[in-house]
């Protein structure tokens, strides 16, 4: 199946000054950058077209496949001077990469690759920079079965707060942390039909237009998991991850996993 990876927003929270122009997607954990780990998850389980939804920043994200090298992440023989790798990432992946506009929501990126999609019936679309060690083939296959348009997978409350219940004579009844509140969070990894882009208008947004309004019909359907999921939204969370990579606590790299693993 064909991923839509959506890598053309500004990462704001991210930035470490003025002057630095990298988006969010190219942040670095261990020696490639978050959205080589996003693709590398799902080129694990067999899914190796990707079409890349750019925007701000995009000439970093071309240059990193542009001149891609192999030997940072694979073994290799080094032989008369030559290069002979052992593994590839890359070689059987085809990557698509449309330049989506600076500004767009999630919703317009996704209604500008439409036709790169060449009327797939179901495709998969995920942020570039969430990484989850969920079970793709389990999600693809339930979505499969269901008469829906779209699902997205839901985690619990990612928030380390504590909800306070007050009484009206401002006495507190009990505090409760968020994490432990029966609510879902937007995880994405979604597996959508053809169906979403009949409710995304221009300029729309994927949950909040196209997403929301399947819902009301009845007809999106959600994927809980409560394994390793972790965004990468602000520059302490990206460290967090880079110092579990550097430790071998890397659970999203599931191409990792066992030799028995399926592998690109």
């Amino acid at each position: 199946m064909k991923v839509v990876l959506f890598c053309g927003g500004y990462g704001m929270r991210m930035r470490s000054g003025a002057a630095d122009d990298v988006p969010k997607p190219m942040a670095m954990v261990g020696p490639r950058p978050l959205i080589w780990h996003v693709m590398r998850y799902y080129a694990h389980f067999g899914h190796t077209e990707f079409i890349l939804c750019l925007g701000y920043g995009a000439h970093h994200i071309k240059d990193f496949f542009l001149n891609y090298e192999e030997t940072t992440s694979n073994d290799f023989v080094l032989r008369g001077g030559q290069t002979e790798l052992l593994s590839t990432d890359i070689a059987s992946w085809t990557i698509t990469f449309v330049q989506t506009g600076i500004e767009s929501p999630i919703g317009e990126r996704l209604r500008r690759v439409r036709h790169h999609l060449d009327g797939d019936e179901m495709f998969l679309a995920n942020y570039a920079d969430v990484l989850t060690d969920a079970p793709l083939p389990e999600m693809i296959d339930s979505f499969a079965r269901r008469d829906a348009g779209a699902s997205m997978m839901v985690v619990p409350p990612q928030s380390s707060f504590h909800c306070v219940d007050l009484g009206e004579d401002g006495l507190v009844g009990g505090i409760t942390a968020v994490s432990e509140l029966p609510l879902w969070e937007n995880g994405g990894y979604f597996v959508l039909r053809q169906e979403v882009f009949d409710h995304i208008p221009e300029n729309g947004d994927l949950v909040a237009d196209g997403c929301a309004q399947l819902a009301k019909r009845g007809r999106l359907v959600a994927h809980q998991h409560r394994g390793f999921w972790k965004p990468t939204d602000t520059v302490k969370e990206r460290a967090a991850l880079d110092d579990a990579y550097a430790r071998g606590d890397r659970p999203w790299a599931v191409w990792e996993q066992g030799a028995g693993m399926r592998t690109a």
